[in-house]
């Protein structure tokens, strides 16, 4: 396949072993960022939500700033920093004028690989992520995923929940943030990423500068431990909620599987995120049966999972499970036509397009990219590759993994 202008990626190696990827792109934005492959599933049981007390406090002094300091070096020139925890990763990254790549770069090797941890930030910092923790549990549409997730991979760390729980996080200390980083923030899983309107050698030189000393945190990350053993189960929960809350599912396929983009296709067809998919219309637009309904295709490093949620009425809940199980029968049972495949190829051309202008979430899938593949790929490259599937193909896919007695059910009543 002939690489096109928007195919091309920078990569370099740094001598310690942390990989860089830029993308120069005509923007007055800069991306920049560091993805570390840490998150919930490296933790102990009783460090659970220790990948994401490390996110957020990490901001909270280093051993030359304070937490405002820290702040301000952004702010001051109109930059925007976040960050994000996951199952599998952890990412720091700000929004800057291209300008400003280096003074980012510079933040984030300092809080990162020099956290302070102050005592009085932690237990402030804990108190914040225990009103999340509330939070969250007040939101049964959120909720409901990680309770999924916990169902379909129990056994396994990957089943325990981002935000941890007030349990654990009653016992978190500097010692102990310290210890899970040295054990899991490893150079071969850390990818510093760019994309910005400047050239590689630039970028290349300001990423030794500021992380080519940085310290190993550790020479080998802890091991992860792939699901195996999969039984699908169901369970109920009683919610004080005016709606029933359903989410049915399975195991899925990893990342860099070669049924990935299939699925991906399949998933759009099914319950993406436009007005026509085949759930919205047949339980929504059709029936009146719900306000929200849509399924969602999750590829993970070694496994992953796709599922679909909708809220509805109680009396109204049996239904809804029937018509999804139809819609998923209608597409093991019967192949796409090829105008049929035809259109879901154009509209799923379109919605990756309005997708990659959002240079945020673009920087974030080549850093993503990056971690668990051996180069990062555009969305024109997934399309064309999308464009040879035939509908047998399709189907295929979709009589490997919507298998019914697979499926496991998860309900809040």
């Amino acid at each position: 396949m002939t690489k096109q202008k928007e195919d091309f990626f920078n990569f370099y190696t740094l001598s310690n072993g942390i990989r860089l990827v830029h993308k120069p792109v005509s923007s007055l934005i800069a991306y920049t960022g560091l993805m570390v492959g840490a998150g919930t599933r490296d933790e102990m049981p009783e460090e659970s939500g220790m990948a994401h007390f490390i996110e957020h406090t990490v901001f909270k002094g280093s051993a030359t700033r304070s937490a405002r300091q820290i702040i301000n070096r952004m702010e001051d020139v109109g930059g925007e920093i976040n960050a994000y925890t996951t199952k599998e990763e952890t990412a720091f990254y700000a929004a800057t004028l291209p300008q400003y790549v280096g003074r980012t770069m510079e933040l984030l090797a300092d809080i990162i690989f020099s956290p302070a941890f102050p005592k009085h930030e932690l237990d402030m910092e804990r108190r914040v992520i225990y009103d999340e923790i509330e939070s969250y549990n007040d939101s049964p549409s959120e909720l409901i995923y990680d309770d999924f997730e916990s169902l379909i991979f129990n056994g396994y760390s990957i089943a325990r929940p981002v935000l941890g729980t007030r349990r654990t996080l009653r016992y978190f200390n500097a010692e102990r943030a310290r210890s899970f980083m040295r054990e899991t923030y490893a150079p071969d899983r850390m990818v510093v990423f760019v994309t910005a309107d400047l050239p590689f050698s630039k970028v290349k030189a300001l990423a030794e500068r500021y992380f080519v000393d940085a310290p190993y945190l550790s020479a080998h990350a802890r091991m992860r431990t792939a699901p195996t053993d999969y039984q699908p189960a169901n369970a109920t929960f009683h919610r004080h909620t005016h709606q029933t809350h359903v989410m049915l599912g399975a195991r899925a396929y990893p990342i860099g599987h070669e049924r990935q983009l299939a699925l991906y296709l399949l998933n759009n067809i099914l319950g993406g995120g436009a007005i026509n998919s085949r759930l919205n219309l047949s339980i929504r637009e059709q029936k009146g049966l719900v306000y929200t309904v849509e399924s969602q295709y999750t590829p993970l490093s070694d496994t992953g999972y796709w599922s679909v949620y909708f809220a509805s009425e109680p009396e109204n809940r049996e239904q809804c499970i029937d018509l999804v199980l139809r819609e998923l029968r209608r597409l093991r049972e019967t192949p796409l036509t090829p105008s049929a495949l035809r259109r879901a190829l154009c509209q799923l051309r379109g919605q990756m397009a309005v997708g990659a202008d959002n240079q945020e979430n673009a920087a974030l899938t080549m850093a993503k990219q990056m971690l668990y593949c051996s180069e990062p790929v555009s969305w024109q490259q997934s399309l064309r590759q999308m464009e040879t599937f035939t509908p047998e193909f399709l189907q295929q896919t979709a009589w490997e993994v919507f298998q019914p007695d697979r499926i496991a059910l998860l309900q809040y009543v």
